[in-house]
C-alpha cells in the first residue's frame, strides 16, 4: 500500500515560505541604488506638482426645500363637493415635481447655459470668464474661434459654433465641477457645490445658478394653479362689471317709474327684468368669488417653501497638495511602481530561465 502524503507536490512547506521570503528581501535589498533613486525623482515630481497645480475652491449653497402641502387641499376638497364646488380644475401640480427633480435642473443644459450666460461684472458674463482662467480659447483654437464670438448678444442670435461652445462648457462644468446632493436622504435639504481653479468664478457662478434654478422650479411649480388663479380673477372682475351694470340699470328703471300703478303691470316690466339680471349677475359672482378664494388657498399650498440655509463667502474653502504631503506621495507612488516593476521582471526572467 503507498504511503500517504500530508502535501502534495505543488504545496509549499512553511520553512519554503520563509526561505522565499528572505530570497525576495535579499533581491530588493541588492537593487536598493534603484529604489532610491526612484524614491528621490518621486520627491522631486511630487514637490513640482505641489508647487504647479493650482489651488482648487469650492463654494456650497445649502438650502430647504418644502413642497406645498396638498393634505390640506385634499380635506378642503372633501368640504367643497359637499356644497357642489368641484376642485378638480383648481387641482395643483403635485405631480409635476416630486424628490428629487430639483436636483437634475441644477445639472440640465438649459440651467447651466443661462448660467454661464449671467454677468459675472459689468464688463464680463461668466462664460467669458470661464474660457480666460481655463484657457478654452488656446485649447480649442483649432476647432473655433472662440475669442471672435460675441456671447452678450441675446441666445436666439446665437450661431450654431457659439451654442457648441456653450453646450460644451456646460458640460465640463457638469461632469467635473458641479455636484449636487443631499447629506441626508431623510432630510429635505439640499447642497450645491461648485469646484473651480477661480475662487471669484466659483462664488458667482454658484450664487446665479442656485438663483436661477430655485426661481424657475418655483414659478413651474406653481404655474397650474397661479394661471386658474387669473383666469378666476378675471372672471369675478368681469362678472362684478356686470352685476354693476345690472344695479344701475334696475335703479335708472326705478327711477323712470316711482309710483308705478299697482292696478297696471306693464308698468313694472323693465324694473323686474333688470331684477332678475341684478339677481343672476349676484348668484354667478358669488359662487366665483367662493372658487377664487378657493384657489388663492390652493395656490398658497402649492407653492413651495426655498430657504437657503448656507450660502458661499469669502475666503472659500480650498484644496490643495502641500509641499511635504507632495514630495511624501510622491515618493510612494514612484517607489511602489518601481517596486511593482522589479517583482515582475524577476519573476520574467525566472520563467524564461525554467523554461
Amino acid at each position: 500500500m503507498a504511503e500517504n502524503k500530508h502535501f502534495s507536490d505543488n504545496q509549499f512547506t512553511l520553512k519554503e515560505v520563509i526561505q522565499n521570503l528572505r530570497d525576495w528581501f535579499r533581491y530588493f535589498l541588492s537593487q536598493w541604488k534603484t529604489l532610491l533613486l526612484a524614491g528621490l525623482i518621486g520627491m522631486v515630481l511630487g514637490a513640482l506638482v505641489s508647487i504647479f497645480k493650482k489651488p482648487v475652491f469650492h463654494a456650497e449653497t445649502s438650502f430647504v426645500l418644502e413642497e406645498g402641502d396638498t393634505g390640506s387641499l385634499s380635506q378642503m376638497s372633501g368640504l367643497a363637493s359637499l356644497v357642489g364646488v368641484n376642485l378638480g380644475s383648481l387641482g395643483s401640480t403635485s405631480g409635476l415635481f416630486q424628490g428629487d427633480n430639483i436636483m437634475e435642473l441644477y445639472k440640465s443644459d438649459r440651467m447651466l447655459g443661462e448660467t454661464l450666460l449671467s454677468p459675472f461684472s459689468e464688463e464680463e458674463l461668466l462664460i467669458d470668464r470661464f474660457v480666460t482662467f481655463e484657457e478654452l480659447d488656446e485649447k480649442w483654437s483649432s476647432k473655433v474661434d472662440i475669442p471672435s464670438m460675441d456671447f452678450s448678444i441675446p441666445r436666439e442670435e446665437f450661431s450654431v459654433a457659439q451654442d457648441s461652445v456653450v453646450k460644451e462648457v456646460a458640460k465640463l462644468i457638469r461632469e467635473k465641477q458641479l455636484a449636487v446632493s443631499k447629506p441626508d436622504r431623510k432630510l429635505s435639504i439640499i447642497q450645491v457645490s461648485i469646484s473651480s481653479k477661480d475662487e471669484a468664478f466659483a462664488k458667482v457662478f454658484n450664487e446665479t445658478l442656485v438663483n436661477k434654478v430655485n426661481t424657475f422650479y418655483y414659478e413651474t411649480k406653481t404655474k397650474k394653479t397661479g394661471e386658474n388663479l387669473a383666469i378666476l380673477q378675471s372672471q369675478a372682475d368681469s362678472v362684478r362689471a356686470i352685476l354693476d351694470e345690472s344695479i344701475g340699470a334696475y335703479a335708472s328703471a326705478q327711477d323712470r317709474v316711482p309710483n308705478a300703478n299697482p292696478l297696471l303691470s306693464t308698468a313694472t316690466i323693465e324694473s323686474r327684468k333688470r331684477q332678475i339680471d341684478v339677481q343672476a349677475s349676484g348668484a354667478v359672482y358669488q359662487e366665483i368669488v367662493k372658487n377664487l378664494e378657493i384657489a388663492r388657498v390652493n395656490h398658497r399650498n402649492n407653492s413651495p417653501l426655498i430657504q437657503i440655509i448656507d450660502s458661499p463667502r469669502y475666503p472659500l474653502k480650498r484644496t490643495e497638495i502641500r509641499l511635504v504631503k507632495g514630495i511624501v506621495l510622491g515618493a510612494v507612488i514612484i517607489g511602489l511602481l518601481v517596486l511593482f516593476g522589479l517583482y515582475f521582471n524577476r519573476l520574467y526572467q525566472k520563467h524564461v530561465q525554467e523554461s
